[in-house]
């Protein structure tokens, strides 16, 4: 978890906000100490129908050639 001060958050709002929503849980600090902290949301679920257009795009796999892929990496003994 990174600290902000009060200062940055002011100063760099945009960047700091930015960096709650790739993940990073952020402590506003106030004179060094904690005062809060600064998380993204959840996401929300995508609509039914956008799912759909998604997995309409993905490539077709063949489970046979995958499988001969992964051998060809790892030990087929596993």
């Amino acid at each position: 978890m990174s600290n902000v001060s009060i200062r940055d958050l002011r100063n760099h709002g945009g960047e700091v906000v930015e960096r709650a929503q790739r993940g990073e849980r952020l402590t506003i600090t106030r004179a060094g100490k904690p005062v809060a902290q600064l998380v993204a949301l959840p996401r929300s679920a995508a609509p039914l129908e956008e799912l759909r257009q998604r997995w309409a795009k993905l490539p077709r796999v063949d489970p046979a050639a995958l499988r001969r892929d992964v051998d060809d990496v790892l030990d087929p003994a596993l």
